[in-house]
């Protein structure tokens, strides 16, 4: 299964300044299983995305085919082939 990955300009530098990645997962995977994917090939983008239990962190949003996977299943959302996963990191300001 085909996952294209978005990444922000943010946490390009992680990535060696990729726009996207396209990961090949199991089939029937989840976003769960992304990061862990993440954890082994991109490990300096995968700690900017979830802390050290490995639960996301709250201030990053995950966009599984534009719907935030908060209102989905979490890291358990399942994600098919062609999928696409925005990672949003949170703006503040003041």
């Amino acid at each position: 299964m085909r996952i294209t990955l978005v990444i922000p300009q943010m946490l390009r530098s992680t990535v060696d300044g990729a726009g996207t990645l396209r990961l090949s997962l199991e089939e029937e995977a989840t976003l769960r299983q992304l990061l862990d994917e993440l954890a082994v090939t991109h490990p300096a983008l995968e700690r900017r995305l979830r802390d050290e239990t490995r639960t996301l962190r709250r201030y990053v949003n995950f966009y599984v085919d534009g719907t935030e996977c908060r209102a989905l299943d979490g890291a358990a959302t399942a994600l098919g082939d062609g999928v696409e996963v925005r990672i949003v990191p949170s703006v503040a300001g003041g």
